[in-house]
């Protein structure tokens, strides 16, 4: 084997180590590309939207602006609670929760099985929503800076929401399309029972 094609195999093999007397199958270096950039990229661009709208809204008398007429717009608002405002006020626990969160993703992505790429992406995206709306209840007195506001049914509206928001729903949604592709490879190359 060439000497080149030994060291491509070498880098992009996962490493294993022993933990307290498990093996434990570390990231390959591609899982570190894919997690990393990722996670860091989401929360950059969760805490610039943040900024920049409430920069752009905070002088305006009514605090939104239209965007898609009658579909979305962005109007400010601060949430002291967790989604649709439950634990509204509760600091402690929330950021206590979102800790808890972080250290769990990480965990999962450095000591777990997650080897498929997709839940990878996941893992990154929930982070990045994780990291975001934790770094605004730590630095904008126990608030989430929320201002996505969409009108799914005439004169019904969403929850006013964030980029970090919607990187946790599509997390989610990317970890149910992997585990269904999972799901469905693992049918089709199992063999075939007695």
């Amino acid at each position: 084997m060439e000497t080149g094609k030994q060291d491509r195999i070498a880098r992009d093999a996962p490493l294993v180590r022993r933990i307290g007397g498990c093996k434990v199958e570390l990231p390959d270096t591609l899982g570190h590309l894919i997690f990393w950039p990722l996670l860091l990229l989401g929360l950059a661009v969760d805490l610039w939207t943040k900024h920049v709208v409430f920069a752009w809204l905070r002088d305006e008398p009514q605090q939104s602006a239209e965007i898609i007429k009658g579909f979305l717009s962005f109007r400010l608002a601060l949430n002291s609670g967790a989604a649709f405002g439950v634990f509204s006020g509760r600091f402690s626990l929330l950021a206590g929760v979102a800790v808890v969160a972080l250290v769990l993703i990480l965990g999962v992505f450095l000591l777990g099985s997650a080897r498929q790429r997709l839940v990878q992406v996941a893992l990154a995206l929930f982070g990045a929503g994780v990291c975001g709306n934790l770094w605004d209840r730590l630095f904008n007195d126990g608030h989430v800076r929320d201002f996505i506001d969409v009108v799914y049914w005439p004169g019904r509206h969403w929850h006013t929401f964030n980029v970090a928001d919607a990187w946790l729903c599509i997390a989610v949604g990317v970890l149910l399309l992997a585990t269904f592709l999972t799901g469905s490879s693992d049918r089709t190359h199992a063999p075939p029972q007695k």
